[in-house]
């Protein structure tokens, strides 16, 4: 069995460092401890500073070609741009806060060009090129502007164009026209009305030379055709005559809106309006024939007289001789008054001969040419419905209720719908006003998304997780590791009562060995030994302060360094 040899020795507090005092007074097991505290502590506060300072990386380009790529990445390269590659390598991102200036400083350089190519091809024509090789470039090179030029719309997620150029000569009486062909694939959920295909059509024809807008084809992803001839008419439902009813049944809905709300209250009334509208294409041409009006005579436009018959002829008469061989004298007529008559029935004709007379007169008929061509989306009916919800009163109690509206009231409500969607009886027109209580919408039971369970405080919470973890893996280390052995290191060693500055100093061994008793006094001799003066002073000690001596003994059992 070891002895324990107690060293109790009352020594003056020599002034030493605070630190070095406070890790003396530490074992081995606390100081690991507070090691292990300071070293995490630290290295927690190092992680939170670089990861505090790592960039806040955004998407710069997505859905690169590999030629694309390679290029921008060159080119960040070379402007020291930190980048890296999104998960799946689809995406380049740079930090946030440079995003919009490589973009721009990009763009300078024509990056990125994409996969269609333009007229840049004619920059890399070499030496010894043929015309059919020049001309296939510049048709490579148009195909790329215009495919360029269709992919700008917002509709429009990519485009091919293909286009027929025919070799053009001189010797030919006719010749070719060019022609194209167009490819479209559009963003999810968008569509292209006939205005913007129209638009896309005589986009192309005006950039070819002599290429008419009927040969050109658009068609969709889905082989849909969307150009159609304009000069053909197309038995399908069209988008435009759609939308244009929508908006004639929209207007008229809110004129009755607009009328009916201030006197029933905003959220009582609900009316629908339902329009036919004709949209055939109409031309009529009418033609008159009326006799002369008044009695009046007849206009004459043309008169033709034909007279035809043989003359009568002369017999001789007298004696002959050269008398009667005499020629007949010269017909006179008078310039006024009725003409001589001569031929076959004249007097003094000898023989009657064969006469003739035609006489035909055209006279003006009136006629009437009228041709109406009829206005397309023209409206053939209207129909309106309209429901008034109950108006609320008060009973007798006070308590509100709904009571049906009277019907002169409706009678009211009935014509002034009718003056404000034009009512006409003559096309067919009818309104039907019904007064009805409405249903109050059911109250959804299902209990509302709690706050910590909403998508903005999720977002929030991730955001946050990394940085409340570190702080509370900090506070976790400083509070578990740390504090125990700094308020060790801090606490005020045990004062003894004695007033004097005195420090009692144990020294414990394996072996200790038993203090021997005091000679007895009365030897004759007053000088004491250094060990009998330490026994006195302890023995005194142990009267005077019982519970210091118990604490130091009971640390030495224990086996602890003393506080």
């Amino acid at each position: 069995m070891s002895n324990a040899v107690a060293d109790m020795e009352l020594q003056p507090a020599a002034p030493r460092n605070a630190l070095g005092a406070g890790l003396a007074r530490l074992d081995k097991t606390q100081k690991i401890r507070l090691g292990l505290g300071v070293l995490a502590l630290l290295a927690i506060a190092l992680s939170v500073f670089f990861m505090g300072r790592q960039p806040d990386w955004r998407i710069l380009y997505t859905s690169l070609s590999d030629k694309d790529g390679g290029a921008i990445v060159a080119q960040l390269t070379q402007m020291n741009v930190p980048y890296k590659h999104a998960e799946g390598g689809g995406a380049i991102m740079v930090p946030a806060d440079r995003v919009h200036d490589v973009r721009l400083r990009l763009a300078s350089q024509g990056l990125p060009k994409g996969s269609v190519t333009g007229f840049e091809l004619m920059e890399s024509n070499r030496f010894g090129m043929t015309q059919f090789q020049e001309r296939l470039t510049f048709q490579r090179g148009l195909e790329g502007e215009l495919t360029r030029s269709i992919q700008s719309l917002s509709s429009v997620q990519s485009a091919r164009v293909h286009l027929a150029l025919p070799n053009q000569n001189g010797f030919f009486r006719e010749q070719q026209k060019p022609s194209a062909s167009i490819l479209l694939t559009l963003h999810p959920g968008r569509t292209l009305d006939k205005a913007q295909v129209a638009g896309i059509v005589h986009l192309v024809s005006s950039s070819v030379p002599e290429m008419n807008p009927k040969a050109v084809s658009v068609i969709d992803d889905a082989g849909n055709l969307l150009s159609t001839n304009p000069d053909s008419q197309s038995s399908g439902v069209d988008l435009q005559k759609l939308q244009y009813v929508q908006q004639i049944e929209a207007l008229y809905t809110r004129r009755i809106l607009d009328m009916i709300e201030p006197l029933v209250g905003a959220g009582n009334v609900k009316a629908q309006v339902s329009a036919d509208v004709d949209f055939s294409l109409a031309e009529s041409t009418s033609e008159q024939h009326r006799p002369n009006q008044g009695g009046e005579p007849g206009t004459i436009r043309s008169q033709q007289m034909v007279e035809d018959g043989t003359p009568p002829t002369a017999q001789p008469a007298g004696v002959p001789g050269a008398v009667t061989n005499q020629p007949p004298a010269t017909g006179q007529a008078p310039i006024n008054g009725q003409a001589q008559q001569t031929g076959v029935n004249a007097p003094g004709s000898d023989k009657p001969g064969n006469m003739r007379r035609e006489s035909v007169i055209n006279y003006e008929v009136d006629k009437t040419v009228r041709v109406v061509r009829e206005s397309v989306g023209q409206i053939r009916r209207l129909s309106a419905a309209v429901v008034v919800n109950h108006r609320s009163t008060q009973d007798k109690s006070g308590k509100e209720v709904a009571a049906p509206i009277p019907a002169e009231q409706i009678e009211q409500m009935t014509a002034l719908v009718r003056e404000t969607i034009g009512f006409n009886q003559t096309r067919g027109d009818s309104v039907n006003v019904v007064n009805a209580p409405f249903t109050a919408p059911k109250k959804d039971d299902a209990e509302p998304t709690p706050w910590w369970q909403q998508p903005d405080v999720l977002e929030m919470g991730r955001s946050l997780a990394w940085p409340l973890a570190m702080v509370g893996a900090g506070l976790l280390v400083l509070m578990g590791l740390i504090r125990p052995g700094v308020k060790l290191m801090t606490s005020p060693a045990p004062a003894l009562d004695k007033p004097q500055p005195q420090q009692l100093n144990a020294l414990i061994n394996e072996a200790p060995e038993r203090p021997g008793l005091p000679m007895p006094s009365g030897t004759g001799t007053d000088v004491m030994s250094p060990e009998e003066v330490r026994l006195t002073e302890a023995r005194r000690l142990a009267l005077e302060n019982p519970a210091a001596v118990a604490n130091i003994v009971k640390t030495w059992v224990n086996g602890e360094a003393p506080a």
